[in-house]
C-alpha cells in the first residue's frame, strides 16, 4: 500500500464510522449499511481510483436515497 491508499482508507473508514453510528442510533438502515460498507470495502480494493470512486458513491447514497 502506498500513502495515498492509506489516507483514503482512513478517510472513508472514518466517514463510515459516522454513518454506522448515526444509522444505529436512528434505526436508519441505509446509513447503517453504507457505514458498514465504507468501513469494510477498502480492505478489498487496491486501486486508488477505484477506492475513491466507490467511496464517493457510498457516501452519496444516504443523501440521495431516503426511504
Amino acid at each position: 500500500m502506498d500513502t495515498s491508499s492509506i489516507l483514503w482508507t482512513v478517510l472513508f473508514s472514518s466517514v463510515g464510522l459516522g454513518f454506522f453510528l448515526y444509522g444505529k442510533k436512528q434505526r436508519a438502515p441505509v446509513p447503517f449499511a453504507c457505514g458498514v460498507a465504507l468501513m469494510v470495502y477498502p480492505y478489498f480494493v487496491s486501486n486508488v481510483f477505484a477506492l475513491v470512486a466507490i467511496g464517493a458513491l457510498l457516501m452519496a447514497v444516504p443523501y440521495f436515497w431516503r426511504p
